[in-house]
């Protein structure tokens, strides 16, 4: 399989959010401005790297063995989106726009697409999708309120 630099910025991505980051803030400051314009906007809003690095770290602070499973791959110019797959275990608190869920031990299976825009080689934009609604149903952690239905 040939690898083409859009198919290597995929893997240094994937690799960058499933990878224990460093525990020093300034080598994964570094680690994220090679992939990512500072700031970035995603879904709207705009990120500084340091924004980014808190929500990796809250990531994988939430989940653990992480690995990623590239579904689908699609480029046009200035732009690459990436269907894929998150895995783990649920080992820590997980901030969610209905609370925190404690861990579960359950298994974590997120379907993710990332519409990436690309400047000069690197993410300056994101729109993304990811369906947690069936992860934390997966989780045991939904429940439906009385007199629904």
């Amino acid at each position: 399989m040939t690898t083409t630099p859009t198919t290597d910025l995929v893997t240094r991505l994937m690799d960058l959010w499933s990878t224990p980051l460093p525990d020093d803030d300034a080598a994964a400051l570094a680690a994220f401005g090679r992939l990512y314009t500072d700031p970035v906007t995603i879904n709207g809003t705009a990120m500084t790297l340091a924004d980014l690095l808190a929500r990796a770290r809250a990531v994988q602070g939430a989940y653990g063995g992480l690995d990623r499973e590239v579904l689908e791959q699609v480029e046009a110019p200035g732009k690459l989106v990436v269907a894929f797959r998150m895995l783990g275990t649920h080992t820590g608190p997980l901030a969610t726009p209905l609370g925190t869920v404690p861990a579960t031990g359950g298994p974590v299976d997120v379907r993710v697409i990332d519409v990436l825009t690309l400047t000069d080689g690197r993410i300056s934009g994101i729109v993304m999708v990811a369906d947690e609604l069936t992860n934390l149903h997966r989780l045991g952690v939904l429940a439906l309120a009385d007199g629904v239905g």
